[in-house]
């Protein structure tokens, strides 16, 4: 039985309802089948706070995945798959005033770190109907690619971000858990024929 753990993020700005942690809730109630144990967790939009988080699920669950979902708030249809979590660059305060040390995530950490997950093998392979899927090299340089670098460093890779758009009236939580689940059985998939 593998264990796969999965993150949303907390309100933020306007956001009071953040569509990530709706999303997240929404996938947790569907479930990816009987052979995945899956966990979730609301992060806080709060650098230190949110790798804290991070660090403690990879030492301590190890999970065969872990799949971070995120709020776009420039997509308004769009479900983003980011293939790379970069290192530097982190100057936008967060959720507390604060901004990390030397900008970056951790020091000494390569520039980029690419997820194990083919991005494109897998946005080639899934369609979900009503709203476009799309791929992307840059989560950002904010909470969202901060979490993101921080748990591919240190889970080997074995991490993968999703941005999500705010929820509206054809965008609901409902949908968005459904499309999650879609997109995450097949990023399964492709972890299984990778171990092989």
């Amino acid at each position: 039985n593998h264990l796969s753990f999965f993150s949303g993020f907390g309100p933020f700005r306007q956001y009071l309802l953040n569509s990530s942690w709706e999303a997240v809730k929404e996938l947790s109630k569907r479930g990816l089948g009987e052979n995945i144990n899956l966990q979730i967790m609301q992060l806080p939009v709060v650098y230190q706070k949110a790798k804290e988080q991070v660090c403690k699920i990879w030492t301590t669950l190890q999970p065969l995945l872990t799949v971070h979902v995120g709020l776009a708030s420039s997509a308004t249809a769009l479900i983003i798959l980011e293939q790379c979590g970069k290192n530097k660059g982190y100057q936008e305060r967060d959720a507390c005033g604060f901004y990390p040390e030397g900008a970056c995530c951790v020091l000494d950490g390569p520039e980029k770190i690419e997820s194990t997950i083919n991005m494109k093998t897998l946005w080639k392979n899934i369609s979900v109907e009503g709203i476009d899927i799309i791929l992307s090299r840059d989560a950002g340089r904010y909470i969202c690619d901060y979490t993101y670098y921080t748990s591919l460093y240190y889970g080997n890779g074995r991490a993968a971000f999703i941005h999500v758009p705010p929820l509206s009236k054809s965008v609901t939580a409902e949908f968005l858990g459904k499309a999650l689940q879609t997109i995450i059985l097949a990023m399964l998939e492709q972890c299984g024929k990778q171990r092989e």
